[in-house]
């Protein structure tokens, strides 16, 4: 299927979850509208948009599998790659939190984050049936579990400022027929209640996951799911989650899907959209293609009104499944990060 792409969590995170440990065993900011735009000097001279604010909102994982990358590559002497992957290491990407235990790593990047007032990303993604059996095939075993997990993610953000992408895929995959009918019912009932449990967080922003234009096309195909699932009680959608579609292409899309929603906001993943989709053979465009950068960082700065932000929602880095000779969905791939890196034009 031309527009399938496969999301799946970040696997190198136990460091965080020693720390988590740790701080048990010892003691048991966005920009706001009125931020300066930024000056010509600032501005991406490639794609004409915003460059990222030097305060971003966003938490910057110390300890990541780039941030670690880069270190280990400074030890070895490999100064010029490990100032290229600075590139990933020092921005902020979403965390996917755990699909058994997902308390842990969101306590400890809340902590983490609190300390410079910074909000954490977030994805929510074990939704049963997930990803059609394919390369992130899997999701909770039944509804209640899901509802247990996604209530342990919600207790675990707290009060604490957080942006949450909603299953990614997910509603996607029954506008493309993917997902078989009888799921359908359960699903849109599971994320609608998720979407009340996690706005019940005082400052959890929650956007529904809507694909890509290059996966469903018409807008008004996903915009039924959208409304059937909450949308009007979440803060807005997502798009071009761990795609390539660039920005131009997915904000023209946003704006007429926005249009058929009643003006609803949302958030692009630009992770790695700097170099557009793969042209020529598109056999899993969205599975690991050669030749693309890291795209737009993140920024809450977007000069659109309807646009939240650009977010690194996929972890730059992280392969997208066994094909094109890269490791399971979700691994961390350093010569894949080397390439998306060394390419960016930002």
């Amino acid at each position: 299927m031309s527009g399938r792409r496969t999301m799946s969590r970040g696997f190198g995170l136990l460091s965080t979850l020693a720390a988590v440990t740790l701080a048990a065993a010892l003691t048991a900011g966005c920009s706001t509208p009125g931020s300066p735009s930024p000056t010509a000097a600032e501005a991406d001279p490639v794609r004409g948009e915003p460059a990222p604010s030097a305060a971003s909102p966003y938490w910057v994982d110390p300890d990541s599998d780039a941030a670690r990358q880069v270190r280990a590559w400074d030890r070895e002497g490999r100064k010029d790659d490990a100032k290229a992957l600075r590139r990933i290491a020092d921005r902020p990407v979403a965390l996917w939190p755990a699909w058994d235990a997902p308390g842990p790593e969101i306590v400890a990047a809340t902590k983490d984050a609190a300390r410079t007032k910074k909000t954490v990303v977030l994805v929510a993604y074990n939704i049963p049936h997930r990803d059609c059996g394919l390369y992130s095939a899997g999701g909770a075993k039944d509804a209640d579990t899901y509802r247990s997990w996604i209530g342990e993610f919600a207790d675990a953000i707290g009060d604490a400022p957080a942006t949450v992408v909603l299953e990614p895929d997910a509603l996607p995959h029954i506008a493309d027929g993917c997902t078989p009918p009888e799921h359908h019912a359960e699903r849109y009932q599971l994320i609608s209640e998720a979407v009340d449990t996690l706005k019940a967080g005082a400052r959890t922003k929650v956007y529904l996951d809507a694909g890509n234009p290059d996966w469903i096309v018409e807008p008004e195909k996903i915009a039924e799911p959208l409304r059937r699932a909450g949308i009007d009680r979440a803060d807005g959608f997502s798009l071009n989650v761990s795609n390539f579609q660039s920005n131009e292409s997915v904000k023209e899309y946003g704006a007429l899907l926005s249009d058929s929603l009643g003006g609803a906001h949302y958030v692009i993943d630009s992770s790695r959209n700097g170099g557009g989709p793969l042209t020529g053979d598109r056999s899993e465009a969205w599975c690991n293609p050669p030749g693309r950068a890291l795209g737009t960082p993140p920024t809450t700065d977007t000069r659109d009104d309807r646009l939240d932000a650009y977010l690194w929602i996929k972890r730059p880095g992280e392969s997208d499944g066994t094909c094109r000779g890269g490791p399971e969905a979700g691994t961390w791939w350093p010569e894949y990060a080397l390439g998306l890196a060394t390419r960016a034009k930002s």
